[in-house]
């Protein structure tokens, strides 16, 4: 009986393991370890609209608020916060955005969940770090879990669902 338990275990755990991984937040990995689709909520759309957040729609930001202005900047995987440097939608520059950064790929992957606006409460949004021209590509010195991009600016995105 117990060769039974251990088969069944041993085929649930093979299972398991080889349909991807899951990342905090239930996001699903592809297999080089960036980050799969995931829907944007209907809470986050429907602030969105409020906030005059169109698809597409963009604003600069600083990537990360604790480098600010730096030639280069290191990122790891896990949560960021980032500034807006200019308006956006009807958020102010200033507003921070929080969200999350997966390094694995041969691209940093910044997805942001949440904007805090000064004087204001957290509120869901749906946007995505992006430089044209491989710029948010990492540094071949960058190490496993974490990246080194030339710059600390970038475009966040409004978008309707993460692809």
């Amino acid at each position: 009986m117990s060769t039974l338990k251990a088969s069944l275990f041993g085929s649930a755990l093979l299972l398991t393991t080889s349909s991807g991984c899951t990342a905090p937040g239930g996001v699903r990995l592809r297999p080089d370890g960036t980050p799969g689709p995931q829907e944007c909520s209907e809470e986050a759309k429907r602030t969105m609209r409020i906030l005059k957040l169109r698809v597409g729609n963009a604003s600069w930001v600083d990537l990360d608020a604790n480098q600010l202005d730096a030639k280069r900047v290191t990122l790891y995987d896990g949560p960021i916060e980032s500034i807006l440097s200019e308006d956006f939608g009807s958020l102010e520059s200033t507003t921070r955005l929080y969200g999350q950064v997966w390094t694995s790929g041969p691209q940093v992957v910044i997805r942001y969940y949440e904007a805090h606006p000064p004087e204001s409460e957290k509120l869901p949004i749906c946007a995505v770090a992006r430089l044209s021209k491989d710029q948010m590509k990492k540094s071949p010195d960058s190490k496993p879990g974490m990246a080194i991009l030339e710059g600390s600016t970038a475009a966040a995105y409004v978008v309707d669902s993460f692809r």
